[in-house]
């Protein structure tokens, strides 16, 4: 059974003010998700947290290595990794007590995607908040 995206749990993701963490996300300018972290801090208003192997800083935030360095409560975690490897990532998001996983587009785990369902995260998968939010006039 493929998920379907709750459009009013992505509204509410996109139009609260929160800390996403955004794993993934380096100094590599070629890569998604520098321009993707850039609308959700310069757009959105959000505060953002790079999470890569070498905890670069990105966009004047402060770069850890993994969600579980991160001090202080995670609202959101966007994963910029592929398919085979978010399911990780998602099990760290449910340890840390985040609110809510963002999978990207081309990101789909439904095994994932349930297990975060199960222990009460909020979900959207396969899609992108910069294309998402103009879509809500956001």
């Amino acid at each position: 059974m493929t998920s379907v995206n709750d459009p009013d749990v992505i509204t509410r993701l996109l139009s609260t003010k929160g800390r996403w963490a955004v794993v993934g996300l380096s100094t590599n300018p070629l890569r998604p998700a520098v321009g993707v972290a850039r609308f959700l801090q310069q757009q959105l208003g959000m505060d953002i947290i790079p999470v890569n192997p070498k905890g670069e800083d990105v966009h004047g935030a402060t770069g850890y290595t993994s969600l579980a360095d991160i001090p202080g409560s995670i609202d959101v975690v966007d994963c910029f990794v592929n398919s085979q490897r978010v399911g990780a990532v998602v099990d760290q998001a449910i340890a840390v007590g985040a609110k809510a996983v963002w999978l990207q587009l081309g990101v789909i785990d439904e095994d994932a995607a349930s297990r975060a369902r199960d222990a009460g995260l909020d979900v959207v998968m396969d899609a992108c908040p910069a294309i998402e939010a103009p879509r809500r006039g956001l």
